[in-house]
């Protein structure tokens, strides 16, 4: 897959150089969504119809490539924990040779370009290329998790901090090693969670928030592949977040909602979430 990128790459500065005359393109950095075609925005919506270049993720399917401009020259970027991915280098480069050439690139990307989306890198690779670049909103894995199960993650009587964290550690690889996060502000009973690439670290997480003094029966949602048809949900508590997430088989890509709102939300209360838990015993 490597090589076919550092081909299109090769390809692209190539052509640029053979039309020199040729008016530079444009980048737009494009947040696809949490999964679902209709929650897309009507301007990401534009982007994609008039895209010459889409480089996409593994996150965005089918509904909406299908959305892409036909003719339009679709590239798969994507990136596998602790698979084959493409190197974000790579990735930079090829969307900054295809504008170079004078195409209107659309990168788009799963969710929102700018929560745990790398998008804060590639903009500075367009500006540091003199590439004009435009950035779409997209509704962010959390936002559409806590829409499909009628979840606020803000509630008065309940939740007044919204947090947005990463269980992915940069050093070390992430390999299931503990992220650099506020442990202590993390664990105040009204902030609600929302752990993004959670999956290989929740009991980490788990132990590190009950150590900082969270309660062990916070309430806990964990979601995979939020807002599509295949989405999958487990409830659960904290302190038994890691052991049900693991009994559960997802594996990915999934959310980690944590905090006392789910629970009123949901109108359930603690012995519901024990007795959710038991079914996966």
């Amino acid at each position: 897959m490597f090589e076919r990128i550092l081909y299109a790459i090769e390809s692209a500065f190539h052509g640029s150089r053979r039309s020199r005359s040729a008016e530079r393109g444009l980048i737009q950095l494009v947040g696809a969504g949490p999964g679902d075609p209709e929650l897309l925005t009507i301007k990401a919506f534009k982007a994609l119809q008039r895209a010459d270049v889409v480089l996409h993720d593994r996150l965005v399917g089918e509904g909406i490539l299908s959305l892409v401009r036909k003719g339009a020259e679709r590239i798969y970027v994507g990136k596998i924990g602790r698979g084959e991915s493409t190197p974000q280098k790579a990735i930079e480069e090829l969307m900054v040779a295809k504008a170079l050439a004078g195409h209107r690139v659309v990168r788009l990307k799963g969710g929102d370009p700018f929560i745990f989306g790398r998008g804060g890198e590639e903009l500075e690779a367009a500006r540091a290329a003199g590439i004009p670049v435009e950035v779409v909103p997209g509704v962010s894995a959390a936002l559409g998790a806590a829409a499909a199960l009628q979840i606020p993650l803000t509630h008065r009587d309940h939740a007044q901090t919204l947090i947005f964290a990463t269980g992915h550690c940069k050093e070390a690889g992430g390999q299931g090693a503990a992220p650099n996060l506020d442990w202590r502000m993390m664990a105040d009973p009204s902030a609600t969670l929302a752990i993004y690439m959670g999956i290989a670290t929740a009991g980490i997480i788990a132990e590190r928030l009950q150590a900082a003094g969270r309660d062990p029966a916070t309430p806990v949602v964990i979601v995979e592949n939020a807002t599509l048809s295949n989405q999958r949900v487990v409830r659960t508590r904290l302190e038994r977040m890691a052991s049900d997430l693991t009994k559960s088989g997802i594996s990915g890509p999934a959310l980690l909602l944590i905090g006392e709102a789910i629970e009123s939300a949901d109108g359930a209360d603690l012995a519901a979430y024990a007795a959710a838990a038991e079914k996966l015993d």
